[in-house]
């Protein structure tokens, strides 16, 4: 498949090119599937989908902030894209949508996962080719609810980000540059839910912003070591970040509150699984666990809850 852009190029808006992203009936694409993990949260000032069925998006890239949208129309890519990074994000599209992810490594080795594999065809590993663009949410996202990451993450990019560029729907942000992360008033932070020592993690990556963006060019173990130099930065963060901003199909999240659980009820039966037990019962997709993993929680399949949810905490109140 190729995607085709209507070649009228503005100043600030870029289409043109083609996109090698096979859209076919053997081979579809599903723009929610593959982009969904990017997505934090219902109201992410980043990220929206419109009733249209097209994705939009608001990047800040190598070249500056960027607006990108995309649907697949008739088996064919249509994309458009506005602002400073409007060519980095229309050259990198192929990548986002999952172009250097091979889905036909994946051999699924239980019922389970075969049956969502099969139900869940459109299902491509995507690569931004950004690292803090994923690495800050994910740092708010540390021990916290996802209620209080997100709306952390939806205060912190409407307050210090930038309107994005182009016809985006209202309410579309840039996330602040590096330089406007590091210099956010701790009581800023404050009023943002975020404690301490999130914060503090978020600053000491965005003050070597530029030494880990070379990590989208490392083979994801090396990047993850890079990342994880940062302190306030472990596996967890790291893995959750290298999966997309690499598109590292093989980067199976560890440290997680309920991954190991729903891995091991939906494999094993077993709601107690660690992460050692995990890794083994994932070991028979060696190169593909995360996209085993995947699979796994598309399937639905969770152990019954047996605690009421965590409450959300209110650090603004102190």
């Amino acid at each position: 498949m190729a995607g085709r852009f209507v070649p009228e190029p503005t100043r600030t808006t870029t289409r043109g090119g083609h996109v090698p992203v096979p859209v076919t009936e053997d081979a579809p694409l599903d723009l929610g599937l593959t982009l969904g993990p990017l997505r934090r949260g219902p109201a992410d000032p980043t990220f929206r989908v419109t009733p249209d069925g097209s994705v939009w998006r608001a990047s800040r890239t190598p070249d500056g902030p960027g607006t990108l949208r995309v649907a697949v129309r008739d088996g064919q890519v249509a994309a458009e894209a506005w602002g400073a990074g409007a060519t980095w994000l229309r050259e990198n599209l192929p990548a986002l949508l999952g172009a250097e992810d091979d889905p036909t490594a994946f051999v699924p080795r239980h019922k389970l996962v075969l049956a969502t594999h099969r139900r869940r065809p459109g299902l491509r590993l995507t690569r931004t080719g950004l690292v803090l663009e994923s690495l800050i949410p994910t740092v708010l996202e540390q021990k916290v609810t996802t209620t209080e990451a997100y709306g952390a993450w939806r205060l912190l990019v409407r307050k210090f980000g930038e309107p994005a560029p182009g016809p985006a729907p209202e309410g579309m942000y840039v996330m602040p540059d590096a330089r406007t992360w590091t210099q956010i008033p701790s009581w800023e932070w404050h009023r943002a839910n975020v404690d301490g020592k999130r914060s503090a993690a978020i600053v000491r990556a965005a003050r070597v912003a530029a030494r880990l963006e070379e990590a989208v060019h490392m083979d994801p173990p090396a990047a993850r070591v890079r990342l994880e130099l940062i302190p306030g930065i472990g596996p967890w963060t790291s893995a959750e970040t290298i999966q997309r901003s690499n598109g590292a199909p093989d980067e199976v999240t560890t440290g997680d509150l309920h991954l190991p659980g729903i891995v091991g009820w939906a494999l094993a039966g077993d709601r107690t699984t660690d992460d050692e037990a995990m890794l083994d019962l994932l070991a028979p997709y060696a190169g593909q666990r995360h996209r085993a993993a995947r699979l796994i929680l598309l399937s639905g399949r969770v152990p019954p809850r047996r605690a009421p949810r965590m409450t959300p905490g209110n650090i603004t109140a102190l």
